[in-house]
């Protein structure tokens, strides 16, 4: 018999049905055997009566967590017995032969409740088992619901995905890089991207004009509660745009994507209101403005832009370093001041934040796309035409066979999720997530390789004290 998907199950009623998933519920009423089985869809009530001698046998074994396929009649129930606060409420299985597809060891934490009493490392060993709690489930499925609604709408905008390296070259882009040993070319690495920001602009070089991607990221921070090392970012560049065309795009996707898929939120303001970084440093102290009116209200959104940011900023050796990254356009008005290397601290940027709740989910700019600006960039950071070539060489030449004017923006996809789900952390929504110290309890990782592998990768590990 084929399966039915359990929330199907109001369309067998009077006829058979065969159900498979988990031992949610087992309560032994003697003659009587109640069974809530669950799959992916729903849990429905399942009956074992004693004149089915086989199936009550088998009922009377199961535990919970076991895997089954459940086969039996499904039934309206006897009106005093209908819960109507329960999706299949009104039906039953009336069993009449169950399989025992696998056993389960009991588990290491009870799974029907929201798993905040439980120690997070201990979720995260068995992160497997913890996401089979409803909130796991929700939390998981509104992500895929989420990313394929930007999906659909950037797809309807003309934009086209395209996947960018994982294998990529170290260069200083803020953040310290995962690196990887190369075995064909020893004593030499690969990084992994910390976004994916030159290859987007590269595809801008090459013609593509409106490109996104849900994109993997890798920074090897340290240790923070709302990180991890590895993270989602959506990501987008378009080429012949204004800031404000940018921050439009986003808005409207911003707006449509709450409104199709949290009803229940309200946005504070639409259009989203502006501040310059010098307001909001004035008025809030901090560029992440959370400027609810009502802060008690969980489906209360306060989306903000901000914009204006200085370009550089002064670090501890006296040197000058980018605020968001080097690649960045000045304000058109600045221009001047940053070719001729003038009041560099009073140089503003082109980029925006987009802030929701006092969170900066999403950043962007208006990028640099004649080599010339690109340059002086990198040199008031200090660089040397030596370490330009090196470190940036391949985007000088790019720009120099006609880019167009272009600017983008990556939501940190993660952040956003737990904002929208009212979660107080984005190991939440991250399926197999890591510890704040960077640590996959489950799989046991960061781990030893042998020595044969560092043997192939010419590795010789050395312990620094400290």
């Amino acid at each position: 018999m084929n399966r039915t998907y359990i929330k199907d199950l109001k369309e067998c009623v009077g006829k058979e049905a065969s159900i498979s998933g988990w031992i949610d519920v087992r309560r032994d009423h003697g003659k009587l055997i109640f069974i809530d089985i669950r799959d992916m869809t729903g849990k429905v009530q399942c009956v074992a009566l004693p004149n089915n001698k086989e199936a009550h046998e088998i009922a009377s074994k199961v535990r919970p967590e076991w895997v089954v396929r459940a086969t039996g009649i499904v039934n309206k129930r006897p009106e005093k017995m209908i819960s109507k606060n329960e999706t299949n409420g009104d039906i039953e299985l009336e069993l009449k032969k169950i399989e025992v597809l696998n056993e389960a060891t009991t588990p290491p934490f009870d799974i029907h409740s929201d798993g905040k009493e439980i120690s997070e490392e201990i979720r995260l060993k068995y992160r497997y088992m913890d996401l089979r709690r409803p909130n796991g489930q929700r939390n998981i499925r509104t992500r895929h619901k989420l990313i394929k609604h930007v999906r659909d709408f950037l797809d309807k905008e003309g934009f086209t995905e395209i996947e960018t390296p994982i294998l990529t070259k170290s260069t200083p882009e803020g953040a310290r890089d995962y690196v990887v040993p190369s075995r064909l070319e020893q004593g030499h690495f690969y990084a992994l991207p910390q976004s994916p920001q030159q290859y987007k602009q590269l595809l801008m070089v090459a013609g593509f004009e409106k490109y996104f991607q849900i994109a993997r990221c890798f920074r090897d921070e340290d240790t923070r509660s709302d990180r991890q090392p590895e993270f989602t970012q959506m990501d987008l560049e378009m080429s012949f745009v204004e800031q404000t065309d940018v921050m439009a795009l986003n808005e409207r996707l911003l707006i449509e994507l709450v409104t199709k898929l949290f009803p229940e939120k309200k946005i504070q303001s639409v259009p989203f209101p502006r501040m310059t970084y010098k307001e909001a440093m004035e008025k809030y102290q901090t560029d992440r403005p959370d400027i609810r009116t009502d802060k008690n209200d969980p489906n209360l959104l306060a989306f903000t832009w901000v914009v204006d940011f200085p370009f550089f900023e002064k670090e501890d050796s006296g040197g000058w370093t980018f605020t968001h990254n080097p690649f960045s356009s000045p304000k058109p008005e600045h221009m001047d001041m940053l070719m001729n290397k003038e009041k560099i601290g009073d140089i503003l940027t082109t980029q925006y934040d987009v802030v929701l709740n006092g969170f900066e989910i999403g950043g962007g700019s208006i990028r640099n796309h004649k080599p010339e600006a690109l340059k002086k960039v990198l040199e008031i950071m200090g660089y040397k035409d030596e370490e330009i070539e090196s470190n940036f060489g391949h985007m000088l030449r790019a720009f120099s066979y006609g880019a167009p004017p272009h600017g983008g923006i990556a939501w940190g996809l993660d952040r956003l999720v737990t904002l929208l789900l009212n979660e107080a952390s984005i190991r939440e929504v991250i399926p197999f997530a890591k510890t704040g110290e960077g640590k996959d309890l489950m799989m046991d990782s960061p781990s030893d390789i042998t020595d044969k592998q560092k043997k192939e990768l010419g590795l010789e590990i050395k312990k620094i004290a400290g």
